[in-house]
């Protein structure tokens, strides 16, 4: 890596030129696979083509096809422009040391339908301050990212549905090759990321295809509904074909339908927010390759936020209407649910918590006892920190996705955050991504207690131990026992048998 101003870097399949800001290096829209469009559209990301001369790797790629106004509600930002030529990668680092250092991708969330690499939320300056090599990755979105159709099956030889899943194993593959001329340590990759990129870290610990292309995970609000069917997603696929007047399609008819045609498309014919399991990506859904304690064995660190149930009410969940389902269909009995919640009246506010803790909070256990059957340390979190200002917006405490700018030190440069912060919750930020580059740098078998305003231990040798982000909405650290064990045990058995609220 030069010294000079302007950072070159010499690739594996050419030198790139980045800029320099704040004493970081960063470069923007790195190529990681070919463009998948025309013929390449619905297939596994292909090798880029090596380019002569030094490009230019000082602005953010498009991004995929999706819905812009959503994106800016609740995606984090506005993704710029979009185009099926998609893939590609931004990269900060320190300047220049002889020691190389670790590197955290980050995949970023939004229901496998929104979101980019380049958001203000995800810039990685302030994690590269720290002494790591950051990377945000685009991968393919909607229907471009997941879709099956047996004229596909019939033309690959073989089961390919999550394409999206692909590009990120691409850029995996590309980050092994290429990290060390940007100072990273190929040997020490963290993968990390929220919601559907929190799906995605697990669904690539579960796919034999990712095996040793990381070495630590965080996976932050993950959701525990299950992976689409293959059946499932062949129907869906020959119904979207159908929509498009495309009967009996063939390949050619398929990736003549115009990219901008997928994502406007509703109920029965949206991409579900999950993968789908069958494929040679995730041959089995991932939940039962965790459940199984098959997963890659890696040191992890799980969580979700107090006020998951935010994300599903934007959705149209009817949060108390699922308790007058339960009390109709008495499918777990209803006495069972209030005796693990006492004291919660009232429909709205026990539906708020019920539907919380089964689509999210009960994840942290299962990932920790998958953990455990396969020996490796397990971090437990519970994120429940609220801004000084918003205390009286965000009631119930940090909703989904609040966390992301505090484990990337971004409360300035969020939206809506960057409007209200003050220097203590700049302070609190700064803590909690402390605690995720210490994980990324130190972490391991050997090394189970992360530094901090509290030592945070790690679920080993069968302890149930949870750190406290933020209690009641206020700063500050606790660890705690065997966290909401009885209502989580219970649900994660409801998980088990593949019973949901639908």
């Amino acid at each position: 890596m030069e010294n000079a101003s302007t950072p070159i870097v010499n690739t594996r399949q050419g030198s790139v030129m980045g800029c320099r800001e704040e004493g970081i290096d960063v470069w923007r829209g790195i190529p990681f696979a070919a463009p998948p469009t025309g013929d390449l559209r619905w297939r596994a990301p292909q090798p880029v083509e090596c380019w002569q001369g030094v490009r230019d790797a000082t602005r953010f790629s498009a991004s995929s096809w999706q819905n812009k106004e959503f994106c800016r509600l609740l995606g984090g930002g506005d993704p710029g422009t979009f185009s099926e030529d998609c893939l590609y990668l931004n990269v900060w680092s320190p300047r220049s040391s002889a020691q190389k250092k670790p590197v955290m991708v980050w995949l970023h969330g939004g229901g496998f339908a929104i979101g980019a690499g380049g958001l203000p939320p995800y810039d990685g300056k302030a994690l590269a301050a720290r002494g790591v090599v950051l990377v945000t990755v685009n991968y393919r979105l909607g229907h471009l990212g997941f879709f099956a159709h047996p004229a596909l099956e019939a033309e690959a030889g073989e089961r390919i549905y999550n394409f999206a899943l692909l590009d990120q194993i691409a850029a995996l593959r590309w980050v092994q090759e290429n990290i060390a001329a940007f100072g990273g340590d190929a040997d020490n990759v963290t993968l990390f990321g929220e919601s559907a990129g929190a799906r995605s870290v697990m669904s690539l610990m579960a796919s034999p295809l990712a095996k040793g292309l990381f070495h630590k995970a965080i996976v932050q609000s993950n959701y525990t509904l299950p992976d689409t069917p293959r059946k499932a997603a062949l129907a869906k696929g020959e119904a979207i074909a159908a929509h498009f007047g495309l009967e009996n399609a063939s390949t050619e008819q398929l990736r003549a339908i115009p990219a901008e045609a997928f994502w406007p498309l509703d109920t029965p014919f949206k991409i579900d927010p999950v993968p789908i399991a069958g494929d040679i990506v995730l041959p089995e859904p991932s939940l039962d390759t965790f459940f199984a304690g098959r997963q890659h064995p890696m040191p992890v660190i799980v969580g979700s936020n107090s006020d998951e149930a935010s994300v599903m009410a934007e959705f149209g969940v009817d949060l108390a209407g699922k308790i007058g389902e339960l009390r109709r269909k008495q499918r777990f009995g209803l006495g069972l649910i209030r005796l693990l919640y006492p004291g919660v009246r009232g429909d709205t506010e026990l539906g708020r918590q019920v539907c919380r803790d089964m689509a999210f909070t009960t994840l942290g256990l299962v990932v920790m006892q998958a953990q455990q059957q396969v020996n490796q340390p397990c971090w437990r979190y519970w994120f429940d920190y609220v801004a000084e200002a918003m205390h009286d917006t965000y009631i119930n405490g940090a909703w989904h996705g609040n966390d992301v700018p505090y484990v990337f030190d971004n409360l300035r440069l969020s939206e809506p955050s960057c409007d209200y912060v003050n220097e203590r919750d700049l302070a609190f930020a700064a803590q909690v991504a402390d605690y995720w580059v210490h994980f990324a740098t130190h972490a391991g078998s050997a090394t189970t207690a992360l530094p901090g305003p509290v030592t945070w231990e790690a679920c080993t040798g069968g302890r149930d131990r949870l750190l406290r982000i933020g209690i009641n909405k206020q700063a500050g650290f606790r660890l705690e026992k065997r966290f909401m064990r009885a209502r989580l045990s219970f649900f994660r058995r409801v998980m088990r048998h593949h019973v949901n609220l639908d």
